[in-house]
Order: structure tokens, then sequence, then C-alpha cells
């Protein structure tokens, strides 16, 4: 019953709830993630969380994201080399081990801004102000290396880093973030408390922790960043945002946005955001135990995710992943053409 808090932590798990949006931003459909295209305008924003032939937003099996889309998966993962983890857990009293199995989430959006990419500031957006500002509903408190999890923590060495520890070098900022469910969701989650006869209660809060970092010029894959963007111009600037810890349901989450040059026009920029997370495959198999319980039927992980249940609701965290990403797509786009 643990699962019920699925789609709202994953949209929490990559920052905050949406703002309102510049009253004139338009948001139009792409075909697809990898055929994002350029807007029109600057203010039309162009946005896609589907791939391939599908016909609507969809969980992509890791290891086929990793086949079909490896720039996506090189820019997107925790690091270029992550593989699914290998988890340990203690079961009757027994340790075992075995590989687990994650599906992906990807939406991307582009927007022209109406500025050249020197004047686009990205490193305004890595601190707790610029946090505080896009949703004071979440709180957020700077950590540091030593309290980072997967760092200290030996059951969770493949969400660490390969060269370094998370929160450590260069223009690095690091929070752990916590929101207090809205909307319908708590009511689910009374009613799963309830019902559950042993095991540990859902809370009625989430919590993760994230690193936010401005590359250096050295860092900046340009080659992966235009195969991936389609746009061939040198990136000028890109910040990840990396969420190495999320207390259950996904094992990460990442948040990429690049700003490169306008093709044939240097006095605007061309912003990219993409962001993916990594869902414990798991989670979203687990559909029996919900539908045998006529008031959790609506309650599946799999609908809540995906923003198909009736206790999906408004346009922001309860919504679902679809809803959700678009709205906190406008968002960014807000904050990035009124320069905040």
């Amino acid at each position: 019953m643990t699962l019920l808090r699925a789609a709202a932590l994953a949209a929490l798990l990559l920052g905050a709830p949406a703002a309102e949006a510049a009253p004139d931003a338009a948001l139009e459909e792409a075909r697809s993630i990898s055929d994002l295209g350029l807007p029109s305008a600057p203010n039309v924003i162009r946005f896609s969380d589907r791939e391939g032939k599908a016909d609507g937003p969809s969980l992509t099996p890791f290891a086929r994201w990793a086949t079909e889309y490896p720039d996506q998966k090189r820019l997107l993962s925790l690091h270029p080399d992550y593989v699914e983890p290998t988890v340990s857990a203690t079961v009757d009293g027994l340790r075992r081990t075995r590989d687990e199995k994650l599906d992906i989430y990807v939406a991307a959006s582009r927007m022209i801004v109406d500025r050249p990419p020197s004047r686009v500031d990205l490193a305004g957006l890595a601190s707790a102000a610029a946090l505080a500002k896009i949703d004071p509903a979440i709180r957020h408190r700077p950590i540091t290396a030593g309290q980072a999890i997967p760092n200290r923590d030996p059951e969770q060495p493949y969400n660490r880093l390969p060269g370094r520890a998370w929160c450590e070098g260069g223009q690095v900022s690091c929070f752990e973030s916590r929101y207090d469910l809205e909307g319908k969701l708590p009511l689910g989650i009374r009613l799963a408390n309830k019902l559950e006869d042993g095991g540990k209660k859902i809370a009625d809060h989430v919590t993760f922790q994230s690193e936010i970092r401005l590359l250096a010029p050295a860092e900046i894959d340009a080659g992966a960043i235009s195969r991936l963007t389609g746009i061939e111009t040198q990136p000028s600037a890109v910040l990840e945002q990396s969420t190495f810890h999320v207390n259950q349901i996904l094992r990460f989450g990442k948040l990429l946005t690049i700003v490169q040059p306008a093709p044939s026009q240097p006095d605007r920029s061309v912003v990219s955001v993409y962001f993916a997370l990594g869902v414990k495959a798991d989670v979203l198999s687990r559909k029996k135990e919900y539908e045998r319980i006529p008031v959790l039927r609506n309650l599946v992980p799999s609908q809540v995710l995906m923003g198909t249940s009736s206790f999906n609701t408004g346009t922001s965290l309860s919504a679902g992943l679809p809803v959700y990403a678009r709205s906190r797509i406008r968002t960014l786009a807000s904050l990035l053409a009124s320069g905040r």
C-alpha cells in the first residue's frame, strides 16, 4: 500500500509545483521527444512526452530506453554509465539480492528566449531562494556531502557517482526537500492505512535529495547534446538537477536545462528542458492487490502516476505526470523569459 503516493512523489522529485505561467505562453504538442522542432515564436513552447509510435505518454523499460535512445540515457541518467540497480533486502530473515528493473518516463520542451545566451541566467535557478520563489509550499534545506544518503549508505551503491561524491566539486548546491501532500491523495492514504493489516504505513509527505549543478564548459558533451536536441549550435550553458535519493517508488530523476544560440539568430536563445524519472517497475506491476478492494480500485499506482485515476485532480501534483510536466514546463518558461 506504500505505492499510492507514486504520482505525487514522482512529480515532486525534480522540484516544485508549477506557478502561474506567463499568460501569453502557448503550449504546443510536438510529435515526439526526438522531434521537438523549433518554436515559431518566443511565446510558444514545444512539448512532448511520447516517443516512437506511442499515441500518448508512456513508460519505457530501462533496457529498451538505453538501446533505442542512447543519448537520452547518457544525459538523463544520474551518470552516463548508470545501470539498473542490484538491490539487497532481508526477507523472512534471509538476505537476498536481485536485479531491479526500472521504467523510464521522459518529457521534453523547447522555447525561444528573446535574449542572447550570455543573458540567460541558469545559475540563478540553483539557489534555495529560487526554489522558494517557485513554490513556498515545498520546504528545502541545504545539505552537505556528508548528509547525502548514497554517499554514506552501504545499501545504496547504485546511486553513487563514479568519480566524486554527491554535493562536492564545482558550482554545486544540494537540498533535501519535503512536501505535504494535498488534494485527494491524503484521503487515499488514510483509507489505505486503515485497510493495511501490517507493514509500513504510508506517510502523508514525500522527501527527496537533489544536487543542482551548473556544468563547467569542459564538462559539456556538445556532441551528445546536439544529438539530443537536434540543434547544431554550440551549447552555451547546461544546468542539471539530479535527484539521487527518494524514499521509495523511484530510483532517480534528472532535470536537464540546455541553452544554445538560436540557429541564424545569435541574439536569441533556444532553451531545451528534459526530465526523466526512473520508476521501480515492480511498483507499476502491482495491480491485483488494489483491484480486490473496491475503494482502492482507482488508486492503482500506474493509473495515479499517469493521471488516469479518479483521484487525480487539478494541474499540479495530484494530476499525474503528464499534466504536471506540462505545468512545470510552463513555469520554467515564464521564469526564463522574464529573467527572474
